[in-house]
């Protein structure tokens, strides 16, 4: 650990060294009226120059840029980054570097001084913000109106990339809703129950799940809620259970952690009852994610997590297999005891695109940068899929060769990505930014009509309730940086004794004693003048 620290400390040192030479060798040769130089937290700002054309071709630049892909990377030469050379008119440079050898390599090519225009992180990732702290990036605030998609990226997402209250990257999307509760609707009708609206009925379903065998083979072979180690999934019933969300304030109107709230203190008793009746996994601390999905899908009990997105449909088909009339549906949020209801919004973001600070010496190419990234990002609705549509087909690379069209719908080549076929694959974010108020039916993402009709009552639920935005996300923590992983751990081991017996769920209070001085209240404080710093003072719903 002390040998980590040495070498993040080596790198920010030479970070700060290259700015600083960066920022020397640059000054008086700013200081025209047409530039309209700021100041801002420590660093030279230069407004867009009103005279340049955002979409004007007329001079070629070399872009450089980095980011992490999950998979092989395609070739350095290809059709595919001829097509965006030629249509753009640049020298596009992407480095694409397997996700699991990222933070190391893309450090070592910053420490070197090489760091290219574009910098992709990885979502969570801190040296984002300790280098855009460090006046490494480009503020984008003055550019992204200019772009049909940067432009329109919500304000609550952009907020979690601000620094100094400035926007230093651009969020690649990730849809707003969360894992939440799904329940065995078959047997709630077997039982004769409803679905539950309290903590308390959901208990009492559990128990029922347990003791009235609700598949009705005459064994005792099933039980309420799956859940593993680390207290996972999140079984909150809304934000004032979620142990993730900063929701909850102390006295001093500060907010803190859900992890050490009244919420959290609730539902570890729930739990801890839950257990004692023999109603949730038994062995849930050591059991993995994997064997925690078994449990539930293998037919043993009867509630556990789902999501609009990313489901297993092999999953779902074994449980199937199992219990042909198997149902599932969510669980609305339950109403909190502050008559708060819904659940809390994701950080809508699963990574981040930053832009080299040094760019600001040239106002075409970061132009130029930012049109590539806009287009990257570009959603196209299903119906605009085809290759009538010229961007998209381009985006593919050409129907016949970077795809067909099979059934009405694209089909990407096998080769598309290794052969380089597709400009798609070297955009440094090619996920799509689903517009706030696109149509978007998530169970069209499934085959099987079971997992479509769960997806449907969940994609309803989320639409027909408030989101809580976290204002947390986005705030940088030096003590949650260097002692947030373990105070989390200590704190997830501490209440998976409560839930077990092992220690009493009366000693709460003792507990939020023992978190606060092992650096807690450090969090907090650093956590509240982050949240301050973005002009965030009243709890926001969407």
């Amino acid at each position: 650990m002390k040998n980590k620290h040495l070498i993040i400390g080596l790198l920010l040192l030479f970070l700060s060294f290259m700015l600083v030479a960066c920022t020397d060798e640059n000054t008086g040769e700013k200081e025209t009226d047409k530039e309209k130089e700021t100041e801002t937290a420590g660093e030279t700002e230069k407004a867009p120059d009103a005279q340049v054309d955002p979409f004007d071709h007329s001079e070629k630049h070399t872009i450089t840029g980095m980011t992490f892909r999950f998979g092989d990377p395609p070739p350095l030469s290809s059709p595919g980054l001829d097509l965006i050379n030629e249509r753009f008119n640049v020298d596009y440079k992407p480095e694409i570097i397997p996700q699991g050898d990222y933070v190391e390599k893309s450090s070592a090519i910053v420490a070197s001084g090489s760091m290219p225009d574009l910098v992709g992180f990885q979502a969570g990732d801190t040296r984002f913000y300790q280098w855009a702290e460090d006046g490494a990036f480009l503020p984008l605030d003055d550019y992204l109106s200019h772009y049909a998609t940067l432009g329109k990226i919500p304000d609550y997402i952009y907020n979690s990339f601000k620094v100094n209250g400035k926007i230093y990257g651009i969020p690649r999307y990730s849809q707003p809703y969360p894992l939440t509760p799904i329940i065995r609707k078959d047997w709630l009708d077997k039982l004769g129950l409803e679905i539950p609206t309290s903590y308390d009925e959901l208990e009492k379903i559990a128990i029922a799940f347990t003791k009235e065998d609700p598949d009705g083979n005459g064994k005792a072979d099933t039980y309420g809620v799956a859940i593993g180690e680390n207290i996972n999934p999140n079984f909150n019933m809304g934000t004032y259970w979620d142990f993730n969300a900063w929701y909850h304030q102390n006295d001093n109107g500060d907010f803190i952690p859900g992890i050490i709230s009244d919420g959290r203190k609730d539902l570890v008793q729930f739990f801890a009852n839950l257990y004692k009746e023999g109603a949730m996994t038994k062995d849930f601390a050591v059991l993995d994610w994997a064997s925690t999905n078994n449990e539930f899908y293998s037919g043993k009990a009867g509630i556990f997590v789902g999501g609009v997105s990313g489901m297993s449909q092999e999953y779902f088909e074994g449980l199937l297999s199992i219990n042909p009339d198997a149902e599932l549906v969510a669980i609305p949020p339950f109403e909190a005891p502050d008559k708060s209801k819904g659940f809390t919004m994701g950080s809508g973001n699963s990574g981040i695109l930053a832009l080299n600070a040094n760019l600001a010496e040239d106002e075409g190419k970061i132009y130029r940068a930012l049109e590539l990234v806009d287009f990257g990002k570009t959603y196209f609705p299903a119906e605009e899929k085809n290759p009538q549509n010229a961007d998209f087909d381009f985006y593919l690379g050409k129907e016949g060769t970077g795809y067909n069209m099979e059934n009405g719908l694209p089909v990407q080549v096998p080769t598309f990505s290794s052969e380089g076929l597709s400009p798609s694959t070297y955009f440094l974010d090619n996920r799509e930014q689903v517009p706030e108020d696109a149509a978007i039916n998530y169970a069209d993402s499934y085959t099987l009509p079971e997992l479509k009709e769960m997806t449907v009552t969940l994609q309803e639920m989320f639409e027909s309730n408030q989101m809580y935005i976290d204002p947390s996300h986005g705030v940088l923590s030096p003590t949650n940086q260097e002692k947030g992983t373990d105070l989390m751990q200590f704190l997830i081991n501490e209440q998976s004794k409560m839930i077990a017996g092992q220690r009493p769920v009366s000693d709460w209070d003792a507990l939020v004693e023992e978190y606060m001085a092992k650096g807690g209240e450090a969090i907090i404080k650093e956590t509240n003048e982050g949240i301050k710093a973005k002009g965030y003072t009243e709890r926001e719903w969407k």
